[in-house]
């Protein structure tokens, strides 16, 4: 693993009434889309519209596996932080370890882990949606170092 593809990415979204249950705490499957959403706003900040991929590559990332924990139960109007970092990269897929943090409520005190899991996205043709080789354009991208590295 290089250095950029253990480079963290993070992403704060905070807890509405549509995001929990009856029991008034996030729906289990919505970490999911949390992590989801970490992951697509991660890629767009390195470039990457995940539309432009189909458009001008005819390819997209889809989940082809997913590994989660649950820790903690995160509440009603919580300010999370999900982050997203790449621990493997193969020729047609990422896996991608993810955690949903309980944003500190004061300075000094260490964010909750609440959440945790490992995220594996593969490249597929739109088109035929059949696996494919992720385009060497895309996995520069990705594997670029950080700015000031």
């Amino acid at each position: 693993m290089s250095e950029a593809e253990g480079r963290p990415f993070s992403w704060s979204v905070r807890v509405y009434w549509e995001d929990t249950d009856a029991g008034g705490i996030v729906f289990y499957a919505n970490y999911l889309k949390f992590f989801e959403r970490a992951r697509t706003e991660w890629l767009r900040g390195l470039g990457i519209q995940q539309q432009g991929l189909r458009e001008k590559l005819g390819g997209m990332f889809v989940v082809t596996d997913t590994q989660v924990r649950y820790l903690r139960p995160a509440r009603l109007d919580d300010l999370l932080l999900v982050t997203a970092h790449v621990l493997e990269v193969g020729k047609a897929s990422l896996t991608i370890s993810q955690t949903a943090l309980l944003k500190a409520q004061q300075d000094g005190e260490a964010d909750s882990l609440l959440c945790e899991g490992s995220i594996r996205i593969g490249w597929v043709n739109t088109a035929t949606m059949r696996p494919q080789r992720i385009p060497a354009e895309v996995l520069d991208v990705i594997r670029a170092p950080a700015p000031n590295t």
